[in-house]
């Protein structure tokens, strides 16, 4: 797990070093074990890496494959690396280090582009030829590793952050309106490749692009499983279902487990995380690291699941550690937090998230975390309601269940300038799930979410909060492998039992009935929900500051309609509408953007 950045010039002049320089620093807490500079050519790389496999100066990066007159530059994790290396040895290739980026070299050697058909991991990278001048850029099949683009005239830069792109300055930071209508709608999901940033794209996932020196560059997608009945699974009964998932979901924990320093769990006490402990349990691990979080209760509202997590933590005899944040705490970290953020992300765990990851990374640099399983299982309260429509009718349920407010309303809420032409982020779901690939309106609607809405609102919170901290983070409900297998089991059984049944009757075989059963929970953090008195504070000097009215993004009256009842106004999904629009301009005012 690491920061990578990188230039290519396409005008004949260098690439800025200094620039690259500025990305790589940006990117430190990414990589706080190490960092190096190449170029060659039109091209620069920057690395910042932080020490989970090859500990040792062999692993540094940038790393040159000489023979192959190859250089590259990665982030994440191949977890299959050493069964690769095993095969590209027999394959005649040589190795001087134990590292994973050495394989993800040698494979791109063997393979090409179709190099990342054999990874399963996640992973971003930019690979340069240099005898043609070309560089490979990709992005693991569900997006779990970032890689930002900043394009201008003559010039390419890259990065796994954004505010690395704007270290290094030059970059159009004017808004971009569907992005703005998308943050809206969405929960703050913005689409790839999109960002609010006009001058910014990110790389969509499973996409290999392919730059040439000329500046022109082809994109494959090589990655999309089909959301049907598949024929190999044909027969196939609930129970059988039940052990599928479960030998899959054990496969994918005990990838994870790849690592050459130790590796923990964060532990909510829910179903996903708890089912993580018990299969690592069951594999014969010992003393397992487990930390949970939790926040002093306001509104009414309690904010710690501390029973769950210290019941499943007894059950498996793990070494369990427990945060509990006071609401003070929440308001000094929230500037940290949003600091720490690639763009806007609106989910009040996010802090949450932040204040675990730096306790964590004092004791160890590797978890294994739950998210995902919701997307992929079917485990949301709308789910059964997406169920029951006609395939033409689930675009407007979808809007009805998932959208945040509907088109109609932003007109009241952003000034004129920042709306686009219609209705763009009911198009997209449209089109979406018009395409082909998915049997049933479910099958659509989960389609969606775990390719689109999970990349860019629960992966990258996790991605940017761990990160900051120089702690990896690894998701086994995200193995491709399981995502394939949970894309093609029949929706009833994932709809049973109020959602997530198959999985939930795979975690009857290893876990408390009490974890199994117990209602829904999430990373609560009431003080922000409730808007508690620094919070609000905060949120009023962003809304109020010269910088918000010199943007005149949102409407005057929308925001005092939200000053006069912080509490009151909620979106149709229950988030705090005060604070998603003023996330939005702390987020802005944060990074310097006026």
């Amino acid at each position: 797990m690491c920061g990578l950045s990188g230039e290519i010039r396409f005008d004949g002049r260098r690439p800025d070093l200094a620039a690259v320089g500025r990305m790589s620093e940006r990117l430190a807490a990414r990589g706080p074990d190490g960092q190096g500079l190449w170029t060659r050519g039109a091209v620069a790389l920057g690395h910042r890496r932080l020490k989970i496999i090859d500990l040792s100066d062999l692993g540094a990066q940038p790393m040159t494959d000489a023979p192959g007159e190859l250089t590259g530059v990665f982030n994440g994790c191949v977890y299959n690396y050493q069964e690769l290396r095993d095969e590209l040895r027999g394959l005649g290739h040589r190795f001087t280090s134990t590292s994973d980026t050495e394989v993800v070299l040698k494979a791109y050697r063997q393979w090409g582009t179709a190099c990342v058909e054999h990874f399963h991991g996640m992973f971003a990278f930019a690979l340069v030829e240099h005898r043609t001048g070309r560089v490979v850029l990709a992005r693991d099949r569900l997006g779990i590793k970032p890689l930002y683009l900043s394009r201008t005239p003559g010039r390419l830069r890259f990065a796994s952050s954004l505010p690395a792109l704007l270290a290094a300055g030059d970059v159009d930071t004017s808004l971009d309106p569907t992005a703005v209508h998308q943050y809206l709608s969405w929960h703050a999901t913005v689409a790839a490749p999109r960002t609010v940033l006009n001058g910014v794209r990110k790389l969509p996932p499973a996409t290999v692009r392919v730059v040439e020196p000329d500046g022109t560059h082809r994109d494959h997608r090589y990655w999309q499983p089909s959301y049907t009945r598949r024929p190999e699974y044909a027969g196939m009964g609930a129970n059988e279902w039940r052990d599928a998932v479960l030998e899959a979901l054990r496969t994918a924990v005990r990838r994870r487990m790849v690592s050459d320093v130790q590796v923990g769990v964060l532990l909510s006490g829910g179903l996903d995380s708890s089912l993580i402990v018990a299969l690592l349990a069951d594999e014969g691990q010992r003393d397992l690291m487990t930390f949970s979080v939790g926040f002093e209760a306001e509104g009414g509202e309690e904010g710690d699941e501390f029973r769950y997590s210290d019941l499943v933590s007894r059950e498996f005899a793990t070494d369990h550690r427990r945060l509990m944040v006071p609401s003070d705490r929440v308001s000094t970290a929230l500037d940290g937090a949003i600091a720490a953020m690639s763009e806007p992300m609106v989910s009040h765990d996010v802090v949450a998230f932040y204040l675990l990851s730096e306790q964590v990374s004092k004791e160890v640099k590797v978890v294994q975390s739950g998210q995902g399983a919701d997307e992929v299982f079917a485990g949301y309260h709308w789910y059964p309601q997406l169920a029951e429509v006609a395939r033409e009718d689930e675009p407007e349920q979808y809007a009805q269940t998932y959208f945040d407010r509907p088109h109609a309303d932003l007109a009241r809420i952003v000034q004129p300038q920042m709306l686009p032409p219609g209705d763009v982020s009911g198009d997209f779901v449209r089109e979406h799930m018009a395409a082909p690939g998915a049997q049933s309106a479910l099958d659509a609607a989960l389609r969606l979410d775990t390719h689109v809405m999970l990349v860019d609102d629960p992966v990258k919170r996790v991605d940017n909060m761990t990160m900051a901290w120089g702690l990896e983070a690894r998701v086994p409900f995200l193995d491709h492998e399981l995502v394939e297998l949970a894309a093609a089991c029949p929706p009833e059984l994932k709809l049973a039992d109020g959602g997530k049944g198959v999985l939930k009757e795979a975690g009857r075989k290893l876990l408390p009935r009490e974890v199994v059963d117990r209602p829904k929970g999430y990373f609560p953090v009431p003080a922000i929900r409730h808007m508690a008195g620094p919070v609000l504070q905060r949120v009023q000097e962003a809304l109020k500051a010269p910088e918000a009215t010199e943007r005149g993004l949102f409407r005057e009256s929308y925001v005092a309609e939200l000053l006069a009842a912080p509490d009151e106004c909620r979106t149709r999904r229950g988030a705090n509408a005060l604070w998603q629009v003023a996330l939005l301009e702390i987020w802005l005012q944060t990074h310097g953007i006026t």
